[in-house]
């Protein structure tokens, strides 16, 4: 309230100042005006204010907060996000990415009629989970997380989240009319249009990002997930080779030692006892 109050008072006087130098009534109202709305895009963007000593405060972010449910698993849609370098086939903002490492890209994006570029770095990365990232450009910075949940077999929900700050006289404008939040919607639709068409993901990369750093290549998950189901089926194949009391299985328990000693004694007392004569 006290910015508005300070620029209306200014936009008067400048008024006053037109009319007392002999300027016509309407001349004086149209720079009554142009005075307001300089001082108002002036507070907005920050560019310095009596209030603060003529020194701008700290730069205000954007939050952007967007979701949209993709008709994929979570593992195509998670799959899919990774590829950026083929950002620029669905995306329109963006012209091209390219990989500099597994945790940066270098962005180069177009803002209205102007390009920007961004250095980007993946701070945090969960395959299926999420992807967190920041940026820093000559234009503006980023802080985002992206987070993938699945709803069923075949539907995901996607939800983004940023905080950008604005760096320039077009950066801040466009921050004015909300010119990011209305970009990543935008470009949402069109990742859920491009990979729902598509049904697969054209790449992927599972690695884990902890810290801005790789913890873990896509090729050791795999090795891992495979030597588990390995021992697995060792573990499975040695218990079925065992039968009753640990006997190989297939073979026939053997007789006990009482059946044993019973068959024993039967057979000595008949081969002991004379044959009886036929007729006898």
């Amino acid at each position: 309230m006290l910015a508005d109050q300070g620029g209306a008072v200014s936009a008067l006087k400048a008024g006053s100042q037109q009319l007392a130098s002999g300027k016509s009534p309407l001349r004086a109202a149209f720079a009554t005006a142009a005075s307001a709305a300089k001082d108002k895009v002036t507070s907005v963007l920050h560019l310095g204010g009596k209030g603060s000593g003529g020194k701008g405060g700290p730069p205000k972010a954007t939050n952007i907060e967007e979701t949209i449910d993709v008709g994929v698993p979570v593992s195509v849609a998670y799959d899919q996000w990774t590829q950026y370098p083929q950002f620029s086939r669905f995306m329109k903002g963006v012209e091209a990415v390219d990989a500099k490492s597994e945790t940066e890209q270098n962005w180069r994006v177009k803002v209205f009629k102007s390009r920007r570029t961004w250095a980007a770095k993946v701070q945090e990365q969960i395959p299926d989970r999420r992807i967190v990232w920041t940026s820093e450009g000559p234009k503006g910075s980023t802080k985002g997380a992206v987070t993938f949940h699945p709803l069923a077999d075949d539907l995901t929900r996607v939800l983004l989240a940023m905080e950008y700050y604005p760096s320039g006289l077009m950066e801040k404008i466009g921050n004015i009319w909300r010119a990011g939040g209305r970009r990543a919607r935008l470009d949402l639709k069109h990742f859920r249009r491009y990979i729902t068409m598509q049904g697969e993901a054209s790449g992927s990369w599972r690695g884990v990002i902890r810290d801005g750093e790789v913890v873990q290549q896509p090729d050791e998950g795999e090795q891992g997930a495979e030597e588990s189901e390995g021992t697995r089926d060792a573990d499975d194949a040695a218990d079925s080779g065992r039968g009753d009391a640990g006997r190989p299985a297939g073979a026939t328990p053997g007789p006990s030692d009482e059946d044993t000693g019973g068959e024993s004694e039967q057979t000595s007392d008949a081969e002991a006892r004379p044959k009886a004569s036929v007729g006898g």
